[in-house]
């Protein structure tokens, strides 16, 4: 912080030289340059009366009597100004100068501390920060008195969650879990916090089976879109040699992930390797995944007379979303839009979700098994099913009020031409 406090202590410098600078030259060039004036007009007046006796236009009485007027106002004109030359009123110059001088400085400072960000004079902004130019002496003994400074605020979410994770780049894990669950007591059911702490608990026991994993999908329950969650998912999938569903995760992880990213291009290769280590087809083929995620729905199954279910390789909707023009005002162009399909009766939990952007719309879509999140909740798996579309303000894959949305009738599973019109706001 000291190269920002040298650099706002210039800026006060000129700001102070910028006002008081102009000031006091101003005092001094004004008084020269109004005495100046008037002694070179009295001047001329004087010349223009001897011009006046040599040409016979004023006679010599006259005259005197004239310029004896002129050398007594060049006398007044000599005396001090009113206000300006009198040693009160220079102090009283002076006095505004220094008041002024002291004013800016305070009037910085306390401006600062009103709209200005203190917290970055603190170890916790430091530990953000300076983390590239300390050595790892500086950086546990910053992460000491950060650790010491929570214990007397154990309510700061923010300072635990900062903790947690300056324990996990660390490699602190065992520490990072302990932090990590301090965060979730004060913020329970986030699901940025579920993965990290699942993430840190993995690590410290060096494999993801049982608590992480419980994190994990707790938080996906809550985020179906959840990256990291996505990501964890299929890692402890692959794991445990479930080579299908974690072909699955990560098939919902490239959804929700930029095509062009390094992590697409990661999350492809991982495919790939799951692919040929499970003997699972690519996607487009009548693959093993497909009939994997899709269970057999018997013919005893509570669906309409006359109808059958959708087969594995067809479990698919298809259709179009598109943004009301009475609500189209209060939609941004990079809020995210979550196209998803969900049981039309019973658990409203996601069945397929994919993700855009509001400047994507309209945008056709298609969403099928393969993008299930987990092998007993498909498409194929519920006799009707509804596809909603959701502007989400915050980013986040839970409704929250001000949020838009709309949702189709409900289809059975191989529907296509849906179109779903976002056309309401969350109270």
């Amino acid at each position: 912080m000291i190269p920002f406090i040298i650099v706002a202590a210039i800026m006060v410098a000129v700001a102070l030289a910028w006002v008081l600078v102009p000031l006091v030259r101003h005092r001094r060039s004004d008084i020269v340059a109004r005495e100046a004036s008037n002694v070179a007009i009295l001047r001329d007046q004087l010349k223009e009366l001897d011009n006046d006796v040599a040409s016979g236009a004023l006679a010599p009485a006259q005259h005197e009597q004239a310029k004896h007027e002129l050398e007594q106002r060049v006398l007044e004109e000599a005396a001090p100004l009113p206000g300006t030359a009198t040693p009160t009123t220079a102090r009283a110059g002076k006095r505004t100068v220094w008041v002024i001088a002291g004013i800016i400085p305070l009037a910085a400072i306390a401006l600062y501390a009103l709209w200005g960000n203190l917290d970055a004079f603190s170890p916790i902004a430091e530990l953000g920060t300076a983390q590239h130019e300390i050595n790892p002496q500086q950086m546990n003994e910053m992460v000491a008195k950060l650790a010491a400074k929570l214990e007397k605020e154990p309510g700061n979410a923010e300072g635990w969650m900062i903790l947690a994770r300056s324990y996990y780049a660390m490699q602190r894990f065992p520490d990072a879990v302990r932090a990590f669950e301090r965060v979730n007591k004060l913020v329970p059911n986030e699901p940025n916090v579920l993965v990290d702490y699942a993430d840190a608990l993995a690590a410290s026991q060096q494999s993801l089976q049982g608590r992480p994993t419980e994190l994990v999908m707790q938080a996906l329950q809550i985020d179906p879109a959840n990256w990291k969650g996505l990501a964890l998912a299929g890692s402890a999938a692959f794991d445990r040699n479930d080579y299908k569903q974690a072909v699955a995760y990560w098939e919902q992880l490239k959804q929700v992930l930029p095509s062009d990213s390094p992590m697409a291009k990661s999350v492809d290769s991982s495919i790939a390797e799951a692919r040929q280590l499970g003997g699972i087809a690519s996607r487009g083929a009548p693959s093993e995944l497909a009939k994997s995620v899709s269970p057999t729905i018997s013919a005893s199954a509570e669906m309409p007379s006359g109808t059958a279910p959708a087969s594995p390789a067809t479990a698919k909707v298809e259709g179009t979303v598109t943004l009301a023009p009475q609500v189209a005002a209060k939609a941004s162009p990079d809020d995210t839009v979550f196209i998803f399909a969900r049981p039309a009766e019973g658990p409203r939990m996601p069945l397929a979700i994919i993700k855009r952007q509001v400047k994507d719309l309209p945008t056709k879509f298609t969403l099928d098994d393969s993008m299930a999140m987990t092998p007993n909740a498909t498409l194929a798996s519920y006799p009707q099913i509804v596809v909603g579309a959701r502007v989400s303000k915050s980013g986040n894959a839970m409704p929250k009020p001000g949020d838009l949305e709309g949702y189709s009738l409900p289809v059975k599973a191989g529907a296509t031409g849906l179109n779903v019109v976002i056309d309401r706001t969350l109270p």
